[in-house]
């Protein structure tokens, strides 16, 4: 059980600070997040993380501070954990292209991570806004289950820009398509089954297909467009990371892995944001919803071996406090922890996992201490406030992760913790 609040000092300063909340509902008024303008301040990029995906509660939330930002503080982009390739035709369909069904067709191979209703409240919004709301993918494609969603829009560029490439990107085509998997979890074993001769030739064509772009830009932008070859170059970008995810992953797994290798796709998401940023018109606000161990601004640690620079660390470096990174956790319910299963459909089952009482020097176990339900907690007030309180130097030094912990100095990794009373893992997914 969790330590006495007698005991924890970041629980008695959290029963002072904290901000209650009233709702969850995503149409409820929004007046009860109004305090939530006073702590993100002047950021420029808001990330609204969740310890698990596939978590009702966590989406709920996730849809009403993205309606508060856009309806109330201006903000006018929806950045997501989702491919930045994939994204495209769904801001399109955002802004009113095609009909409503069409998003189950955009989505049919996706795995569901929750951006199905913010795109649906996007697309109704933006019927009557004077200002519309922009979707931006940031990840590379499928979650790193395959190349092909980066890959095939680049081969159509090329036919029109360079046909003389283009048997190159199909080489790289034939190859991806031998393995693609819904996801890295199921992608990722195929690869490696793949022959080291077929391994190394992907990898070599994509990094001559990279250096081209690069080497002739000025041909094809005479080809072409600014934007169009932007979009090329970055999906081909997109196809790189993933494909030395591939390596990466098989380094890990097989224990010989170079240090934090895994990080290729966390860049590749920081980059992304930025990218978006330099594109979209000055003063452009980005919500950005992805896993809290994507948004933190530390280094992804388990077991004391560091295993990770997150897309947080990479986008806090180059915004500063202009990158503001909200976590989303819960004391008590259930988590979908989720378990490698070639067989499954998106290469890992979902287990909905009973949590057991907060760890002692857990953030949940401060919350449960000082007796919060739903609420928000400004952890950059909280560092401020530090000298003031030698105990609260320490902080807590974890936060869930599933039905585990990732140890980490939460006052540095967060700017802002918010906890729902309980979890509870979505229906559509439980194994």
């Amino acid at each position: 059980m969790p330590a006495s609040s007698h005991h924890n000092p970041f629980a008695r300063w959290l029963r002072g600070h904290a901000v209650p909340l009233t709702h969850l509902d995503p149409e409820a008024p929004l007046d009860d997040l109004e305090p939530l303008r006073d702590i993100i301040g002047d950021a420029r990029v808001v990330a609204l993380g969740e310890n698990s995906h596939f978590i009702t509660e966590f989406s709920l939330m996730r849809r009403r501070i993205l309606r508060f930002l856009v309806e109330r503080c201006g903000f006018t982009v929806l950045a997501f954990e989702y491919g930045l390739s994939e994204g495209f035709p769904l801001d399109a369909w955002a802004q009113g292209e095609g009909t409503d069904d069409d998003l189950s067709a955009h989505l049919a191979e996706a795995i569901p991570v929750g951006v199905d209703e913010p795109l649906r409240w996007m697309r109704r919004h933006n019927a009557t806004a004077s200002k519309p709301v922009r979707f931006a993918g940031i990840d590379i494609p499928a979650a790193g289950g395959s190349l092909v969603p980066a890959l095939a829009p680049v081969a159509d560029y090329l036919r029109e820009i360079d046909p003389e490439a283009l048997p190159v990107i199909q080489t790289a085509m034939r190859i991806a398509e031998s393995f693609a998997g819904a996801s890295a979890a199921s992608a990722a074993p195929a690869w490696t089954r793949l022959a080291t001769a077929e391994q190394d030739a992907l990898s070599a064509v994509l990094m001559r297909l990279l250096i081209r772009f690069r080497a002739v830009e000025a041909l094809y932008l005479s080809r072409g467009d600014q934007r169009s070859y932007d979009i090329a170059l970055r999906r081909l970008e997109a196809a790189c990371h993933a494909d030395y995810g591939f390596r990466a992953m098989a380094g890990l797994y097989a224990g010989n892995g170079l240090t934090a290798d895994t990080s290729a796709r966390d860049v590749y998401m920081a980059e992304s944001v930025l990218w978006h940023l330099e594109r979209l018109e000055p003063g452009t606000r980005v919500v950005l919803a992805a896993h809290n161990a994507h948004i933190q601004k530390v280094p992804i640690s388990f077991n004391g071996h560091l295993t990770g620079l997150p897309m947080g660390q990479h986008l806090h470096r180059v915004l500063g406090d202009e990158y503001f990174a909200l976590a989303l956790t819960s004391p008590t319910g259930h988590t979908a922890d989720m378990r490698p299963d070639e067989s499954a459909r998106f290469g890992f089952a979902i287990d909905d996992t009973a949590l057991e009482a907060p760890e002692p020097g857990s953030v949940e176990a401060a919350f449960a201490d000082a007796g919060l339900g739903l609420g928000i907690a400004d952890l950059r007030r909280a560092r401020r406030e530090v000298p003031g309180d030698a105990g609260l130097a320490l902080g807590p030094d974890r936060i869930r992760i599933q039905s585990a912990y990732v140890h980490t100095p939460v006052l540095d990794a967060f700017d802002g913790i918010l906890t729902t009373p309980t979890s509870t893992v979505a229906d559509d997914v439980k194994s």
